[in-house]
């Protein structure tokens, strides 16, 4: 299976599992066994906002386009990510950015905290 990656800013996660020529997006199973060599499946045809492009059956192999989800400032590999190529069964590995450490807050000496208001 090849899983080409369309990068959009969004706030939801993506979770995608392979199985054989079936996926499981975020829960829910897309089984593309039936797909016969040189057909296409119309992305507008498929019940589901994550598949962007078309899906087709090229030289015996699946061929799709997923929506990855980015934040605000995407690293070079997610705003630009290279096709998965030949992508085994299991959970797929999606470029993705490390979420951002809340700030920390500085600690008042114990003088000045006895002294703050609240």
């Amino acid at each position: 299976m090849k899983i080409n990656l369309s990068p959009s800013r969004r706030d939801d996660k993506l979770t995608v599992e392979k199985t054989g020529d079936r996926l499981r997006i975020n829960g829910e199973l897309f089984n593309f066994n039936p797909v016969p060599e040189g057909a296409t499946i119309k992305a507008s045809d498929i019940p589901c906002d994550w598949i962007c492009g078309d899906v087709t059956r090229i030289n015996g192999e699946i061929e799709l386009t997923l929506i990855l989800p980015h934040g605000a400032n995407p690293s070079q590999a997610v705003a630009f990510p290279a096709a998965l190529e030949d992508v085994q069964d299991g959970v797929v590995a999606l470029p993705f950015d490390p979420e951002p450490e809340p700030p920390v807050m500085p600690e008042l000496p114990e003088e000045e905290a006895d002294h703050v208001d609240a």
